[in-house]
């Protein structure tokens, strides 16, 4: 499962013709969990950007370590930690791709996630809010895996969910049921997305060089029978 997001050059003005009252996109080659990342949320019907603590801080945590960057897709509807935020609070983390490690005989070896033509992504994630004071309060989030396609199962066997742009209002609000919700978390189709390797520097998250994108070997993608 991702640890890592590449987050550059985003054209959302395009992606999200719709969104309003937005704050500085959050920008990072390499943006680690424990860090805030830009998340796209549906607030009195409009939509909007803005900054999310990456890991999911219930009121109850205790530990900050163990606020989880990640949620099953599976598990959303049996984890108290996920159940109540599935249901009111999701939001999409824009994206010019993500980090994944393919295990190796003795060593793990990053590839970089993209759209095929190395556009924008949206990947779908739950938020919460923790309430410091009366009036201050942080908003944290997680994304939501599900299972890898065929293409890219052989580097891992998790990926986020990608919600498709025509989907997003959908994913977004409040009201959506149960069953719409779970159609969209599906593995992305065979033909969305390609990996290809990167240096190993990005296993260093204070390594944010523009380099952290630069192939070092062919993309993997599907290719039609």
């Amino acid at each position: 499962m991702t640890g890592r997001l590449h987050v550059q050059r985003l054209t959302l003005s395009r992606l999200v013709p719709s969104l309003t009252d937005s704050e500085p996109l959050i920008e990072s080659p390499n943006l680690a969990p424990r860090q805030p990342v830009s998340a796209i949320r549906l607030e009195q019907g409009r939509l909007r950007l803005q900054p999310l603590f990456w890991g999911l801080t219930p009121p109850w945590l205790k530990i900050l370590d163990h606020a989880p960057h990640c949620a099953r897709a599976e598990t959303l509807n049996q984890r108290a930690m996920f159940n109540e935020a599935f249901s009111a609070r999701r939001c999409v983390i824009p994206v010019s791709g993500f980090y994944i490690w393919k295990v190796q005989a003795h060593s793990k070896q990053p590839y970089l996630v993209t759209h095929v033509n190395r556009g924008p992504l949206l990947l779908g994630a739950l938020w919460c809010r923790y309430h410091t004071t009366l009036t201050a309060f942080t908003d944290s989030t997680a994304l939501i895996s599900v299972s890898a396609n065929a293409c890219l199962s052989s580097l891992t066997d998790r990926l986020p969910v990608v919600i498709p742009p025509e989907a997003l209002t959908r994913w977004l609000d409040p009201t959506t049921d149960l069953e719409a919700l779970n159609a969209l978390l599906m593995p992305a189709p065979l033909e969305l997305l390609g990996a290809f390797p990167v240096s190993k520097h990005v296993n260093n998250p204070a390594y944010q060089s523009s380099s952290c994108a630069h192939p070092v070997g062919p993309m993997l993608r599907w290719a039609v029978p």
